[in-house]
């Protein structure tokens, strides 16, 4: 099967790989698309993603979906030519923790990934002509839902997490700073959680106009324009110290920010002298527990994600795509690969 494969920083390739085959209590997937996302491209660019070094060749890619193609022994609530995406989690170690948190598995002390080079040996991702799982990490892709848009489902499953973060959205006024692939759907999820009024903040003209087709009711170019204020909730996706003393600003007081996008592993300056004086509640939001399954049912319902789909490559031009994602001069913003 042809996989794409990284073995060291700028050394993307697509090669032939073995055929996987299930075994018991596992399920073989014929994969038909899959999204790249930054993780990904940080493996490609430096050979690390986070604190995950690459120390041998991986397969890349979770946010992928496809249609399954051989049931291994055991496996009876699945059925040949099934769609479906995943839960690319793996829970691992002998841990602890307090009762209250028994049910967040995201936060786990230790989680391996599709596409993670975190643990050794990696856990090789979905970017690949077939991906064995284990049939509990499958999520039926719903009636109307195509594999196209549930290779979504994983990074959408992100965003509604961070929306059930911050509470009950109906009727607030909301503002989502950071429109990549995760603030866009961050946008749809609080649309369609009921949000009153939608703003979208960005450096980008390009993705400004697709937040206002997945729903903002406003833009604003960061750039070039002031951020408005008074709103009940903001999001940051855009993962930017810098930004984080005007977010302060922009919400009102009591309000609530969702800090979405991953704040830099080192020492950073923040400006968050407003986060006493107008006593904003700073919330963490990380992955997602099961909201991947809450996503395909958005979907279901009439979420569209096709706006945020910009660009589609096939398998054998895995680099082009790689490079159309990682440019944003491209006007790209979810960039897809054709796995099969």
């Amino acid at each position: 099967m042809k996989a794409v494969i990284i073995s060291e920083a700028n050394n993307l390739r697509v090669a032939e790989v073995p055929d996987p085959t299930p075994g018991p209590g596992e399920v073989r997937v014929a994969m038909e698309y899959g999204g790249i996302c930054g993780s990904d491209i940080a493996y490609w660019k430096s050979g690390v993603s986070g604190t995950a070094v690459l120390r041998e060749p991986l397969i890349l890619g979770h946010e992928v979906a496809g249609r399954i193609d051989a049931l291994g022994e055991g496996v009876e609530d699945w059925r040949i030519g099934q769609t479906v995406t995943f839960n690319p989690a793996t829970l691992v170690g002998d841990h602890e923790v307090p009762e209250e948190l028994a049910d967040r598995t995201n936060l786990w002390p230790e989680v391996r990934y599709f596409g993670s080079a975190a643990f050794l040996p990696h856990e090789q991702g979905g970017f690949s002509t077939y991906r064995v799982v284990r049939a509990e990490q499958l999520r039926a892709i719903p009636e109307g839902v195509s594999t196209r848009e549930a290779a979504a489902a994983e990074p959408a499953g992100v965003a509604f997490h961070a929306v059930s973060r911050a509470g009950d959205l109906a009727g607030k006024r909301v503002l989502v700073n950071g429109v990549g692939p995760i603030g866009l759907l961050v946008v749809a999820a609080a649309k369609f959680r009921g949000a009153g009024e939608i703003w979208a903040a960005d450096l980008a003209d390009s993705s400004l106009e697709i937040a206002a087709r997945m729903g903002a009711d406003h833009t604003v170019n960061a750039s070039r324009e002031e951020l408005p204020g008074d709103f009940e909730v903001v999001f940051d996706a855009s993962g930017a110290p810098a930004a984080i003393g005007g977010l302060l600003l922009a919400t009102r007081r009591g309000g609530t920010l969702v800090q979405v996008g991953n704040l830099p592993g080192q020492a950073a300056q923040f400006d968050l002298g407003q986060l006493v004086t107008r006593e904003i509640t700073w919330i963490g939001s990380y992955r997602f527990i099961d909201e991947v399954t809450e996503a395909l049912e958005a979907m279901a319902q009439g979420m569209d994600v096709t706006a945020l789909l910009t660009h589609e490559f096939p398998i054998e031009q895995a680099e082009e795509a790689f490079a159309t994602a990682a440019d944003r001069s491209t006007g790209s913003s979810k960039v897809l690969l054709k796995l099969d």
